[in-house]
């Protein structure tokens, strides 16, 4: 009798252990998961701000092209978002309105190809889900080793943001173009 007892307390020993050890193989399966879900949301953030980069990178050359266009022509194409800097310790425009143009219509910036014709395809997946936009300010610039104010012409200055594949993304650059002489 005793042998029989021992047997069966040993069998529920074994269960216990089983498991133990069917939850920690779990939690092992769930921890590489949850790593490979974070992984791979990671790689889809990282595609997401270049496509934005990329059509920042695109709204700003299509703001260099009206530049060029505008210094050729005497024509402002970008009359909207071209302005003068403000004065004294005023904050530039670039800061001051609204660059994804959803807040004013987009009365201060122009969307790229509005002015240049260019085109760019918007949609899902691997497209930004809409046309990046741009700013173009004129500033009084000067030659190096030049004093400040010293008349030398105008620079421009290009602020463009770019959007992702999803609304959140959104990237902004610029630059600041002067014409040569």
């Amino acid at each position: 009798m005793r042998g029989l007892s021992s047997a069966r307390r040993q069998r529920g020993v074994t269960l216990l252990v089983a498991m133990l050890i069917l939850v920690a193989v779990m939690l092992v399966g769930a921890s590489a998961a949850r790593m490979a879900l974070q992984g791979e949301q990671a790689a889809r953030a990282g595609r997401d701000r270049q496509i934005a980069f990329q059509a920042a990178e695109d709204a700003l050359m299509d703001g260099e092209r009206d530049v060029i266009r505008m210094a050729t022509d005497g024509t402002a194409p970008v009359s909207a978002g071209l302005g003068a800097r403000p004065a004294g310790g005023a904050a530039p425009a670039w800061q001051t309105v609204d660059l994804s143009g959803a807040e004013d219509g987009g009365s201060h910036t122009a969307q790229f190809g509005d002015y240049s014709g260019a085109s760019m395809q918007t949609g899902s997946g691997f497209l930004p889900f809409r046309r990046p936009r741009y700013l173009i300010e004129r500033m009084p610039c000067h030659q190096p080793g030049e004093e400040v104010g010293a008349p030398g012409g105008f620079c421009y200055r290009v602020t463009a943001i770019g959007f992702g594949a999803r609304p959140e993304t959104e990237v902004v650059l610029q630059s600041v173009y002067r014409q040569a002489e």
